[in-house]
């Protein structure tokens, strides 16, 4: 029996739900679009994550994770937003088991120094070439490339980069300033050079 009352009339799912449950029914062309919708963004965090290199093949990791873990998205937040975060999770996942087979050390950088020096032209000098930025960023240790790929680029804040990381957020903070110095030392060196 229908109620005449527009508040008690049945609503239609959510377009993420509705999406989600085709896919998780086996729905003709559901997976695709699903593909297709996300995969441009989730490829340009696994670059910038991982690196062109390993990026296609996290990629389909991604999505077959995503494909398996579907039935865990009850649509609390957009499909995109689930995406995300497990990709996310995926590339940290990735770097980590990378970062232990090599025993890379993040850290060497402050025994380095930084040649930039204190009171410098902002955050990047001049027009940057996008090429040398995505370079430069690739050349990061992994926890400042962690950082600064989801504070700088992906808009976190520290506290949930340190959640996501398993960091403090002073730690966070920490990694984000060695990653931006390192940035400013290798993109003031390519400008120098092509000069």
């Amino acid at each position: 029996m229908s109620s005449s009352n527009p508040l008690n009339a049945p609503t239609a799912p959510h377009a993420d739900m509705a999406l989600a449950e085709r896919c998780r029914s086996g729905a003709p062309g559901a997976f695709e679009e699903l593909y297709r919708l996300h995969s441009p963004r989730l490829f340009g965090l696994a670059c910038r994550m991982v690196g062109r290199t390993d990026a296609e093949d996290l990629l389909q990791e991604i999505f077959l994770t995503a494909h398996r873990k579907l039935g865990l998205y009850k649509g609390d937040s957009s499909l995109g937003t689930w995406l995300f975060r497990l990709g996310t999770n995926l590339c940290l996942d990735f770097l980590r088991s990378r970062a232990n087979r090599s025993a890379q050390v993040t850290d060497s950088y402050d025994a380095e120094g930084s040649t930039m020096p204190v009171g410098g032209r902002g955050p990047i000098l001049g027009v940057v070439d996008r090429l040398d930025l995505e370079r430069a960023v690739a050349e990061l240790p992994d926890g400042c490339r962690e950082v600064f790929v989801l504070y700088d680029v992906e808009g976190f804040e520290h506290r949930e980069v340190g959640a996501m990381l398993g960091i403090s957020d002073g730690t966070s903070k920490s990694q984000l300033h060695k990653a931006r110095l390192r940035l400013r030392d290798y993109l003031s060196a390519s400008q120098g050079g092509s000069r």
